[in-house]
């Protein structure tokens, strides 16, 4: 992931993230830089209620609109724990390089992040849905 900002999360989703972080399901992706790189953007992230987060930031449970810079395509995905993960469905999990590279971007923000084959590229285009926008509790 590359940001010259520092991302935006709400504190409940700071909170739940960091004990997700120290669970045994991330222990067994303890490796991955990318997991790494989540720790380091959640330590260093605007951190504000729930109330205050802008209703065009990526947060946990939002559904998103992304398009994949090199190959153009659109794809929706919503942001979900560990648990509710199935990307057959759309559920993308926070544990995953895509998923933890986008909390806290905003609409029109490049999400950078290096893969295998080299550096994957995809540009925000919508919240369709944000739970604390829409004043629900996820």
């Amino acid at each position: 992931m590359n940001r010259k900002n520092r991302i935006i999360v709400t504190a409940e989703d700071c909170r739940r993230l960091e004990d997700v972080l120290v669970s045994s399901f991330a222990g067994a992706f303890c490796d991955k830089p990318y997991l790494n790189a989540l720790r380091n953007e959640l330590a260093n992230a605007a951190v504000v209620a729930r109330e205050d987060v802008p209703g065009d930031v990526i947060t946990m449970n939002s559904i998103v609109r992304l398009k994949d810079i090199a190959s153009r395509e659109l794809k929706i995905f919503t942001l979900v724990y560990p648990d509710e993960a199935n990307i057959a469905e759309g559920k993308l999990s926070i544990l995953a390089p895509l998923g933890t590279a986008i909390l806290g971007y905003r609409v029109g923000d490049t999400v950078r992040w290096t893969v295998p084959s080299g550096e994957g590229q995809w540009r925000v285009e919508a919240v369709v849905f944000q739970p604390e926008r829409e004043g629900i509790l996820a």
